[in-house]
C-alpha cells in the first residue's frame, strides 16, 4: 500500500474517535496499513461471531478457540489482499466458514482411521430431553458434507442473507439457492424420522400452544 494511503487511514481514524468507533472499510485500511491497534479491535469486533459460527457448526462438545484464533490469523495474515475494504465481515466469514471446512475433513479423515477415540465432553444444558435432541440434531449434520453443513448453519441457524452465504461459501447466488433447498429437504427429512428429535419438537410445540 502506497505510504499516502497509511497516512489517510491515521487522519480518518483521528478525525472521527478511536479506531474502536470507525466502519468496517476503516478498519480494514487500518489492518492492511498495520496499525497496531487494528488487530485488536478486529478481534473484539468480530470474535463473538466468529465463535458463534464456529460452534454451531462443529456443534456440542467442540473446543473452538484454537480455531477462533486461526481465523483471525489468517485474516491478518491474508487481509492486504481483500479487494473491498467495506467487505471486512463478509471477508471474516468466508475465512470462518474455511476453517470450518477444513476441521470437519480433519475430523472425516480421524474417524475413517479410527483416531478419533475420545468423545467429546457433553455440552451445558439445563433441559436433559433438550440435550438429547441436540446430539441427533448434530448426528444429522454430521450427515452432511462439509459444504453443505457450513451452508446450512449460515443461512438457517446465522439467518444471514443468501448473498452473504454464497460470498463465504465462494459460489453463485443460482448455486446457493439450489443447495439450501437440497440441503433443508434433506435435513427436515431426516430429523421427520428422528423419534429423539420429532418427540422434543412435539413437546416445544404443546408447551407453546399452552
Amino acid at each position: 500500500m502506497r505510504q499516502g494511503s497509511v497516512r489517510r487511514v491515521n487522519l480518518t481514524v483521528l478525525s472521527g474517535g478511536t479506531l474502536a468507533e470507525q466502519d468496517d472499510a476503516t478498519l480494514a485500511r487500518a489492518l492492511m496499513a498495520d496499525d497496531p491497534r487494528a488487530p485488536r479491535v478486529a478481534w473484539q469486533r468480530f470474535a463473538p461471531m466468529v465463535h458463534r459460527i464456529l460452534k454451531r457448526t462443529l456443534g456440542p462438545g467442540a473446543d473452538v478457540e484454537d480455531l477462533v484464533q486461526e481465523v483471525f490469523l489468517c485474516l491478518f495474515d491474508r487481509v492486504k489482499t481483500l479487494r473491498e475494504p467495506k467487505a471486512l465481515k463478509a471477508f471474516v466469514i468466508a475465512i470462518s466458514a474455511m476453517t470450518v471446512r477444513a476441521e470437519l475433513r480433519r475430523r472425516r479423515t480421524r474417524r475413517m482411521f479410527w483416531l478419533d477415540v475420545a468423545a467429546p465432553s457433553p455440552s451445558v444444558h439445563p433441559d436433559p430431553e433438550g440435550r438429547e435432541a441436540l446430539v441427533h440434531f448434530y448426528q444429522i449434520l454430521d450427515r452432511l458434507g462439509a459444504q453443505d453443513r457450513t451452508a446450512f448453519v449460515l443461512r438457517f441457524m446465522e439467518e444471514m442473507e443468501l448473498t452473504d452465504v454464497a460470498s463465504a461459501l465462494h459460489t453463485s447466488l443460482s448455486t446457493t439457492k439450489r443447495r439450501l433447498a437440497r440441503v433443508w429437504q434433506r435435513v427436515a427429512l431426516l430429523v421427520e424420522r428422528d423419534p429423539a428429535l420429532t418427540h422434543y419438537l412435539s413437546s416445544l410445540d404443546r408447551e407453546a400452544l399452552q
